[in-house]
């Protein structure tokens, strides 16, 4: 079998996110992995198929153009998940910036209380509890997850926009 038809057949039927070392594996080599990648993106631009290789937390799949997104939202969309409120959303920012960060923490940044956030954030797994702070009590350290980088569409957490420290008063 070729580099590019088991390049394909993986990111078709995986169910999951698919990494180079995963290909360099089944391919036999890095270079070959990288061959599989680079022939199935030239594949699809060439052929107008509608689909991309998207490079998402360390890892590749198949997904549809943006471009056309809109029109098959609706039969490609399960319905949303509820929306995350501002107090979700701000939580998951600092987490995600001040990583690893212990509720207490993120408590005194925000002036509130951060327990239903977070736990509403654990469940949608968008965090994790990565250990506990070597300090009195040793209170729970929490970081963003994978699912978060996918669902926000970025390959690492290097590739959060930079903010800077009380610019906006958000990470005060």
């Amino acid at each position: 079998m070729n580099e590019r038809a088991l390049t394909l057949a993986a990111l078709v039927t995986a169910g999951r996110l698919i990494t180079r070392e995963d290909l360099a594996s089944l391919l036999g080599g890095v270079v070959a992995a990288t061959r599989g990648l680079n022939s199935v993106r030239e594949l699809l631009a060439a052929e107008s198929l509608g689909l991309e290789i998207e490079e998402v937390a360390g890892g590749y799949r198949l997904v549809v153009m943006p471009t056309l997104v809109p029109e098959l939202a609706s039969i490609l969309s399960p319905p949303p998940l509820p929306r995350l409120s501002e107090a979700a959303l701000e939580t998951l920012a600092l987490i995600a910036y001040r990583q690893p960060v212990t509720r207490g923490e993120l408590e005194a940044s925000r002036g509130a209380s951060c327990h239903s956030t977070t736990d509403t954030l654990l469940e949608r797994e968008l965090i994790r509890v990565t250990g506990r702070k070597d300090v009195v009590g040793r209170p729970l350290l929490y970081g963003t997850t994978e699912r978060f980088l996918v669902e926000f569409g970025l390959k690492s957490i290097d590739d959060l926009p930079d903010v800077e420290e009380g610019e906006t008063g958000f990470l005060r």
